[in-house]
């Protein structure tokens, strides 16, 4: 009889692929690309000339981790509040660099307040829409020579929803006399990646340096969006701006997100990224923040907060103080991480294990640095826990989670000695 050999398996490489550098570039007290670490940012949804309003909301996204935010400029109530908001944020001890979202306007805004242009930590351009017919070379060129007045970087964004319409009919006409044309999926996505291509060497043209330029090429398909990366990415040794447009709301937005950016990301391609993802009604901005900096730590690109490994319950677990005591356990971390970032630097690394019956709970609470595993149905109520693969205690009785919120607190204080 012959015997079935055990499977062998071969350990994954560790970690994702090495980052692919590209030229840095700094954006006020960030820098982006020259293999720096992936930035996060994101965008508000106020009226920008309501000042109150934005710069509350740009500070709520900056303490949810926020690197970069940008805001909308689009007419002239709007640029005279960005200098009016930047005081106001660093009188709040608020230091991100502020961006500039500039579409068919944004030079005669940028004209008409230099205080504007000055604020500013870099500004959004628009190939697509900075401009129609003969106008378009001219305000182009106008709003490179505002970023190398007042000396800020520029993000060259093109967008499938916004694209140059003229540029993609040439391309159209070319394809045409091609012995063998290319789909018609393959001539937009090449006039995406030209439309920004070519925007960058114009700008390069007039004097904007090569370390002043970030691209993206956004679309709302994840197959096109990939694609698309892998094209600019080889073609180009710009710093990337990564982020699936119009990504949607809820859960649709944050898988569809996660499934096109996590590929490129593991490939090494995105030196910046943006989750977008549409509020749910009432719901906090912050949200994509949550989202961006969970997917840069479970792909280890970043860490930022302990990562809580909980089991997702099943017949045996049919109570659902596990569940309870996850979230706890999440939020806990969650609200002592400024204070740890500062104090015990380190601990964003830490593990913690929340666990609900004794099939995995041992053994997944042992992998953790500090793990719990609770009493499934019919066992007996005690809960092991396990500090760095070692069992310390078993909890009892009603303060199980108090006590083990402060054994996590505990160990921070003793492994993640203070700064």
């Amino acid at each position: 009889m012959n015997e079935i050999a055990a499977p062998c398996f071969q350990p994954l490489d560790a970690g994702p692929a090495p980052r692919r550098i590209t030229r840095e570039v700094r954006i006020g007290n960030v820098a982006v690309g020259g293999g720096q670490p992936v930035v996060v940012q994101s965008m508000t949804n106020t009226d920008t000339a309501d000042v109150a309003s934005s710069v509350k909301q740009v500070a709520e996204l900056w303490r949810a981790g926020s690197e970069l935010v940008r805001l909308t400029v689009n007419n002239p109530e709007s640029a005279a509040a960005i200098p009016r908001i930047r005081e106001k944020l660093e009188m709040m001890g608020v230091e991100v660099p502020l961006i500039g979202d500039f579409h068919y306007n944004g030079h005669q805004l940028l004209a008409g307040e230099p205080a504007c242009a000055e604020a500013l930590a870099k500004y959004r351009i628009n190939p697509g829409n900075v401009g129609f017919g003969k106008k378009k070379d001219t305000q182009f060129a106008q709003l490179i020579e505002f970023a190398i007045r007042y000396d800020k970087p520029v993000r060259i964004g093109a967008n499938w929803g916004s694209l140059d319409q003229a540029l993609a009919a040439r391309l159209m006409d070319e394809n045409a006399q091609r012995s063998e044309p290319w789909d018609a999926g393959h001539v937009l996505r090449e006039a995406l990646i030209r439309s920004a291509l070519d925007s960058a060497e114009r700008a390069v043209e007039l004097g904007l340096a090569r370390e002043r330029i970030v691209l993206s090429c956004k679309v709302s398909g994840v197959q096109e969006l990939i694609a698309v990366y892998r094209d600019l990415a080889r073609r180009s040794d710009f710093a990337l701006h990564l982020g699936l447009t119009e990504a949607g709301i809820g859960s649709k937005g944050i898988v569809a997100s996660s499934a096109a950016l996590a590929v490129l990301l593991q490939e090494g391609i995105g030196d910046t990224i943006r989750i977008s993802l549409t509020p749910e009604p009432g719901q906090s901005r912050t949200q994509e923040m949550i989202v961006a900096q969970e997917l840069l730590q479970t792909t280890g690109l970043r860490a930022f907060t302990p990562m809580v490994t909980a089991c997702p319950g099943c017949g045996r677990t049919t109570s659902e103080f596990f569940q309870e005591l996850a979230k706890v356990v999440q939020n806990h971390v969650r609200t002592r991480m400024p204070e740890w970032k500062a104090l015990h630097p380190g601990a964003e690394n830490m593990t913690l294990a929340v666990m609900g019956c004794v099939v995995n709970g041992p053994g997944e609470s042992r992998h953790a640095n500090i793990g719990i595993s609770l009493p499934g149905t019919g066992e007996a109520p005690a809960a092991p826990v396990f500090v760095d693969g070692e069992k310390t205690v078993t909890l009892r009785g009603e303060n199980i989670a108090q006590e083990f919120i402060a054994l996590i607190d505990r160990y921070v204080e003793t492994r993640y000695l203070r700064a």
